[in-house]
């Protein structure tokens, strides 16, 4: 008789949390504006693994494998958007600016404009824990919503997301971006843990002495931490500081 009584309280929690979970639905549904045809695949992509497991799930049935997706079709729209947009930048930049827009820092940000971290599907610890805000999921559910978009709708509603939620803010991003002294940024955070001061080698040169691109490498206490190319040494500085602040996740 136990046994019964537990399977019928166990059928109501899951009745409770079904209805619970469709009214969430809509609400981010909206927020993004997408309506899924297979609201399946939205639930999907909001569950984190800790919810999962949580509720004795699979594994396979987190969000993780949608992310993957989600992340190729991200890289391939931005790149699309660059390639299309900037005519006259070479492909080390383009990959530059890609790498900023996909970043996980600029993603968690984008996530939190739509008040993801409310609706990401977590068990009550990693809620209690701050799971919610963590960047890390964060970005990995807005990817993984990016995924299930595309598997509902195809690639043009995607390029609807990622232009009104991505790129929203391009310029603005890029200009800001640009006007970062990633050096003094690196030098400042490495003297904070005692490490003195990152140096710089070219790596390699490339191209006519009129067209020539520097690749420099940076390291810190003799480990290489982040590489870069420009048109000048002095680009590509900047650039190996910002791969080595972002490698050291302190961007």
């Amino acid at each position: 008789m136990q046994w019964i009584l537990s399977f019928y309280r166990n059928l109501s929690r899951k009745k409770g949390l079904g209805a619970k979970l469709n009214g969430r639905l809509d609400v981010i549904s909206s927020l993004i504006g997408y309506h899924f045809r297979d609201s399946e695949l939205l639930l999907k992509a909001l569950k984190h693994r800790s919810f999962v497991y949580a509720h004795e799930e699979s594994g396979i049935d987190s969000n993780e494998r949608l992310e993957f997706l989600g992340d190729a079709v991200l890289d391939l729209l931005v790149a699309e958007y660059l390639f299309s947009n900037f005519e006259g930048k070479r492909e080390g930049e383009l990959t530059q600016m890609k790498s900023l827009v996909v970043s996980r820092q600029v993603l968690a940000k984008k996530a939190e404009a739509i008040n993801l971290g409310s609706f990401v599907l977590l068990s009550d610890e990693e809620r209690a824990a701050g799971g919610g805000r963590q960047s890390s999921i964060l970005c990995d559910t807005f990817e993984a919503l990016i995924g299930a978009i595309f598997l509902d709708g195809g690639i043009q509603p995607c390029r609807c997301f990622v232009r009104d939620h991505v790129l929203d803010d391009f310029d603005e991003l890029i200009l800001r971006e640009d006007s970062i002294n990633f050096k003094s940024r690196l030098l400042e955070y490495t003297q904070s843990l005692g490490n003195g001061h990152p140096r710089y080698f070219v790596s390699a040169e490339d191209g006519p002495d009129h067209e020539k691109i520097f690749s420099v490498e940076v390291s810190i206490t003799d480990e290489c931490v982040g590489s870069g190319r420009g048109r000048s040494k002095k680009e590509a500085q900047q650039m190996a500081a910002r791969d080595a602040l972002r490698y050291l996740g302190a961007l």
